[in-house]
């Protein structure tokens, strides 16, 4: 009896996922362990293994194939010596839903049922019309200039008696437009980027966290200078390995992340989560900091950053931000945290606020660091500022308690030796 491959659960909220690459093909040997197909997930490509032992039979669902549900019946194994018959009078328990082909069902029955005054229609846009017959033009520039949109009217020809030929279309397509102060819009108006399964799930969380999440702001400016030194010097006392390269590289944000941490342990309320019954208070401090990746946003995690060095920080961070950008988080390296941080201070924003990332109850957003004048000691003196919002669910973390956590942020931030004892 052949053995069914059901499509995998790789995280506990899938429920369904895309088949992206099949690495074995029907007839192929299957050892336990091999892989034999790559699934796509909300958050990363991930590598599916057999269990099982035999023959790859029958492949029910084709690479490419979206939105199959966790449990359906991707393939079939025979056992050793099993007879190719067998997967003919087969009948698999589950099978893949057919979302697109009855997608495409309903859109025909909409068609034909739905009058043209009721229905959404959604065209195409078209190539505007040109008064090619009104300029005098060459049948090679003509053609070239209706593949590229272009109106002939606004080409001027060098050509005999004003006769456009292609080089003019082609210096016009070139940059002559621009030189010449003639304006070319594009007859497409818009263009496609298909949503994947990443920022469906994205868009899907972040509506959940700003309709159901009463949020709250609190916004202060650190002093960084003494950290930057900090960072510097410890960049400086970095070991060089054989290749020539230092042991660690830390940056900015990893020092935020240790001083995070460190805050988090002093006023552990903010380390926390809501829910009906009781305010869930954190025992380990999970830091996630968000990366951008293609077509999408992860949050890889330090876990017990508190606990870990700068070093140690710095080195886990790089590796967790190379991985979740060639798609290689595993699921227990992406889920969980108690506390995020966002910094988009290297694209040299001043402020912003970040979006809580349920159920966790706050997120940390970074912006850059500035040097300015500032005031000290009844001096002025210039000083490198940097600005944090903390935003925050009030269910579970009160203004009072925000305020703590900033305050407590602050001195780390101001005072980086603390870190170090």
């Amino acid at each position: 009896m052949p053995i069914e491959i059901l499509m995998p659960a790789l995280s506990p909220t899938m429920k369904e996922g895309n088949l992206a690459k099949w690495t074995k093909k029907e007839g192929d040997k299957i050892k336990s362990g091999d892989v034999i197909a790559e699934i796509e997930t909300d958050k990363a490509t991930m590598e599916v293994e057999a269990v099982d032992e035999g023959v790859l039979g029958k492949i029910l669902v084709s690479e490419g194939t979206e939105n199959v549900a966790v449990n359906t019946c991707i393939a079939l194994i025979l056992e050793e010596g099993e007879d190719k018959k067998a997967l003919d009078s087969y009948a698999a328990k589950t099978s893949a839903p057919a979302k697109t082909e009855e997608k495409k069902e309903e859109n025909k029955v909409v068609e034909n049922k739905t009058s043209v005054s009721d229905a959404v229609v959604v065209s195409k846009p078209q190539r505007q019309s040109f008064a090619s017959d009104k300029v005098k033009a060459s049948p090679l520039a003509k053609r070239i200039a209706k593949d590229e949109g272009v109106s002939l009217i606004q080409i001027s020809g060098s050509g005999p008696h004003g006769r456009v030929i292609k080089d003019d279309v082609l210096e016009f397509l070139s940059g002559g437009a621009a030189k010449s102060g003639v304006v070319r819009r594009n007859s497409q108006e818009f263009y496609t980027v298909k949503n994947n399964n990443m920022r469906k799930v994205i868009a899907k969380r972040l509506l959940e966290s700003k309709q159901n999440v009463p949020h709250f702001y609190l916004s202060c400016e650190l002093n960084i200078s003494k950290l930057q030194e900090l960072r510097s010097s410890l960049n400086e006392v970095a070991t060089i390995d054989e290749s020539g390269k230092p042991s660690y590289k830390i940056s900015v944000n990893d020092l935020i992340i240790k001083a995070t941490a460190m805050a988090l342990k002093q006023v552990p309320m903010a380390n926390s989560s809501w829910s009906d019954d009781a305010v869930l208070v954190y025992n380990n401090i999970d830091i996630s900091m968000a990366v951008a990746i293609d077509g999408g946003l992860i949050t890889p995690i330090i876990k017990n950053a508190d606990q870990k060095t700068i070093q140690a920080i710095s080195n886990e961070s790089k590796q967790l931000a190379k991985k979740a950008r060639e798609g290689k988080l595993q699921p227990e390296e992406f889920q969980g945290g108690s506390f995020s941080i966002s910094n988009l201070g290297m694209f040299g924003i001043d402020n912003f606020s970040a979006i809580v990332n349920p159920p966790q109850s706050c997120i940390l957003a970074v912006s850059r660091a500035v040097d300015k004048p500032i005031v000290e000691n009844g001096q002025i003196k210039v000083a490198t500022m940097m600005n944090v919002t903390l935003s925050s669910d009030h269910r579970s973390v009160d203004g009072a308690v925000g305020a703590e956590f900033l305050k407590a942020l602050r001195r780390y931030i101001e005072n980086p030796i603390l870190m170090l004892l």
